[in-house]
């Protein structure tokens, strides 16, 4: 059973939204709007392309002051939105053995000191030659392998999140990872019936829960939720941090 939310009035926190926005429909003013509303102090975007630079730059530029992309073909676009100018941005490199997308390592002075996020989005369930059949047995060997590659990159002294789209559920090989490491996901305390992600087909919707929020034993979630918003093929992730 999820936990009912702490109250956070007066608390200093750190508001993350992890949100895949589908890099198909670059500018769609109804996930544009799922941002603005989730009223993130920090935000970690995935499938960012050239056109959605545009689009976040021109809305944005007020409420997000510092953004920061990687662009990277097709699905791979990675973009950190924050409030206040990071300490550190480091893009990583898609991991070697059939990783397929790079991941972003940011370094935040928040409200509740420094905080160190790992913003991933794993591989896909397809093969390379793009058969969802086999590419679900043979990939989740390759995403525990990106979730090793990139969190040997993180400082174990830093208080550490991981979100992003993980392309698995939370019994997944890289979320199993996160979890023998100390790490607690965020939405199997406050959300953990809800799908992340929904696609269309001939029988009826498919529905999972990809996208997750991780966090170490140095901090707490006071609250997180996924918010019925924008036209993308997941939805938005929202969470409370908050120190332990």
């Amino acid at each position: 059973m999820a936990e009912h939310p702490h109250p956070i009035d007066g608390l200093a926190v750190l508001r993350l939204l992890t949100y895949n926005v589908n890099f198909g429909i670059a500018g769609d003013a109804d996930t544009m709007a799922a941002i603005h509303d989730a009223s993130a102090d920090l935000v970690l975007l995935q499938e960012t392309n050239v056109e959605w630079e545009r689009a976040l730059r021109r809305e944005f530029a007020g409420e997000f002051p510092h953004m920061t992309f990687k662009h990277r073909g097709g699905a791979g676009g990675l973009a950190v939105l924050s409030r206040q100018a990071p300490v550190q941005i480091e893009f990583l490199p898609a991991a070697q053995g059939g990783g397929w997308f790079p991941a972003v390592r940011v370094v935040v002075d928040s409200r509740l000191g420094r905080v160190q996020v790992l913003g991933v989005h794993l591989r896909p369930a397809v093969s390379e030659g793009g058969s969802w059949v086999s590419g679900h047995f043979s990939t989740p060997s390759v995403r525990s392998a990106e979730i090793r590659s990139f969190c040997a990159r993180l400082s174990p002294a830093l208080p550490t999140v991981v979100a992003g789209d993980f392309n698995e559920e939370e019994d997944g090989d890289a979320a199993r990872f996160l979890v023998e490491q100390g790490f607690r996901s965020a939405l199997a305390r406050y959300a953990p019936d809800r799908f992340t992600w929904r696609w269309p087909t001939v029988v009826g919707e498919l529905h999972k829960q990809l996208d997750h929020v991780f966090y170490d034993g140095k901090l707490d979630v006071l609250f997180a939720e996924v918010r019925t918003a924008g036209r993308s093929d997941h939805l938005p992730v929202v969470a409370v941090i908050a120190p332990r």
